[in-house]
């Protein structure tokens, strides 16, 4: 996960890749037929279309304007009908490529039928973006083909971010911001109550609510694991490439808040004023560099407050709370190859003589480049230096915390299942392998979404059936086994069971078990934290 490259970025695809497909096509445009859910606080229209009703935008928070960085509150009840048919605004941010305002609590919902008591499993999606940026609302995240192919509900949500989500000012403003720190969580959670309060409106089950997300999502799964404010909301948990081992502590996140507070020209003392300041200001002030990391925009992130988060996510141990719920950790094999590469070509065309100080730069982790170069050419032989530059930096930043999270569930005694995506994307004649963000249009079976960069050949119609399926029964049971591949068995030490997925999937102990050694020999401390 990273939080200083804009997301969008990393997402873009290629038109030219987008073959049609009868599978996995968008439904075909058509005149909508109203679709009208009554939820608790009043009636909303959604749109059926296909078979699926689409209800998009609709208010689960009030206006958090008039409570910026302070916990959310629900809407007012509201008479009649509202519209439901288009998303909602994001949460405030860098870039102008989202619709965005501070009234920005809203989600969306798909489902094949309303009000018949079928008490199908509620998918619940958080988007990625860090803590910084993104929505609920990119088409690679569309719920039709789910819905469709599993019978379940989907939900996607969006939230504060940033400094509007985690900005932490309990120390520099007092009680009245006791709760600004975790804000973002917050809303989270309000919109996890919102699906127990409203969802068998929906055809859905309040009992089978299942949390997944990519990233930054995967990251605030993990932190609702260890909030005791989320306990009972959801009941099995899967994160895609996004862990948190660790919350910003206290000091730091007051660190970051007077370095923001200063770019926005107000001295500590002064912190409150912050909350009557033009969105716009807030925006542009995020670009500070971060005092602790020394690079990059602020970092905002959830923090260890005492209050909503008491315990690190997963430190030392797994959140006992979450104990009893299946997880699904999963990653892809060259997750950095657009996390750096997209930001910086020169990457692709490392000389080895380059290799051990650009390896030092973005490892983060602190154990002698010059030991993982000779380590990986032993194992790799044939891999070049750029290969082995995007091999080393996935493994020691990317992968190394879903390793320890996964560690820590299988000491801890309960279900967890790990996956490692090996299949590559075809753009650009491969150069991408399995980079960040591949798996999501793979689960979502949005395939053919503009900025999916999977292509609809029948290798990806192949490799997302087998991602689709596994997500569907394990929103269903709890288990992600189907016929479609092998028994996909729980993570257990020593063995370390994971699926690799591919065109033909395979469940092996250990994968790149020489890489996991190598830098389990340091410690990892979660960038940020």
């Amino acid at each position: 996960m990273s939080h200083d490259l804009d997301r969008r970025d990393l997402l873009k695809g290629a038109a030219g890749l987008l073959a049609a497909s009868s599978l996995l096509a968008t439904p075909a445009l058509g005149k909508a037929a109203d679709a009208v859910a009554t939820t608790a606080h009043g009636k909303v229209r959604g749109a059926t279309l296909d078979g699926v009703h689409v209800f998009k935008g609709i208010r689960y928070g009030a206006d958090t304007a008039p409570r910026r960085f302070m916990a959310p509150e629900a809407p007012k009840r509201w008479s009649g009908v509202l519209d439901a048919l288009e998303y909602g605004p994001a949460s405030p941010q860098r870039g102008d490529k989202e619709k965005a305002s501070e009234d920005c609590l809203f989600l969306n919902v798909w489902t094949p039928a309303l009000r018949d008591g079928a008490k199908r499993p509620v998918m619940f999606y958080i988007h990625g973006g860090a803590y910084s940026g993104g929505s609920g609302s990119s088409a690679l995240y569309d719920g039709t083909k789910l819905c469709k192919r599993g019978d379940v509900v989907v939900v996607t949500v969006n939230h504060r971010l940033n400094a509007f989500g985690y900005l932490y000012l309990a120390r520099l403003a007092g009680e009245e911001m006791a709760d600004s720190g975790n804000a973002g969580q917050l809303d989270l959670i309000l919109a996890l109550r919102w699906v127990q309060e409203n969802i068998r409106e929906f055809g859905g089950d309040p009992d089978n609510v299942m949390v997944f997300g990519q990233s930054g999502g995967g990251a605030k799964i993990a932190t609702m694991m260890a909030m005791p404010a989320a306990k009972g909301l959801f009941h099995r948990a899967a994160t895609m490439s996004g862990q948190q081992l660790t919350a910003s502590g206290p000091l730091n996140a007051t660190k970051r808040a007077t370095t923001y507070l200063t770019a926005l020209g107000l001295a500590p003392e002064r912190a409150a004023e912050a909350r009557t300041l033009p969105v716009e200001k807030l925006v542009a002030a995020l670009s500070a560099t971060d005092p602790v990391i020394g690079a990059g925009g602020v970092y905002f992130g959830p923090v260890l407050d005492e209050r909503h988060l008491t315990r690190h996510p997963f430190y030392p141990d797994a959140p006992p709370q979450s104990a009893h719920i299946p997880m699904i950790i999963g990653n892809t094999r060259g997750e950095t190859r657009n996390l750096i590469g997209a930001g910086d070509p020169t990457t692709f065309d490392l000389r080895w003589e380059d290799l051990p100080a650009r390896l030092a730069q973005h490892m983060r982790v602190d154990i002698l480049p010059e030991v993982v170069v000779a380590e990986y050419r032993k194992l790799y032989p044939a891999l070049s230096p750029s290969d082995v530059f995007f091999a080393a930096t996935t493994a020691g930043r990317s992968w190394r915390a879903a390793v320890v999270e996964a560690e820590l569930r299988a000491q801890q005694g309960s279900p967890v299942y790990a996956y490692q995506l090996d299949w590559g994307s075809p753009k650009d004649g491969g150069k991408w392998g399995a980079p960040h963000t591949l798996d999501i249009p793979l689960v979502f079976g949005t395939l053919d979404a503009p900025e999916s960069i999977t292509g609809t050949a029948p290798d990806a119609v192949s490799v997302s059936t087998q991602m689709m399926d596994a997500f569907l029964a394990f929103a269903r049971t709890g288990n992600p086994s189907h016929k479609g591949i092998p028994e996909w068995k729980p993570y257990t030490l020593p063995n370390r069971e994971t699926l690799v997925v591919n065109a033909t999937s395979a469940l092996v102990n250990d994968p790149r078990g020489a890489e996991r050694a190598l830098f389990a020999k340091v410690p990892f401390i979660q960038q940020g934290t």
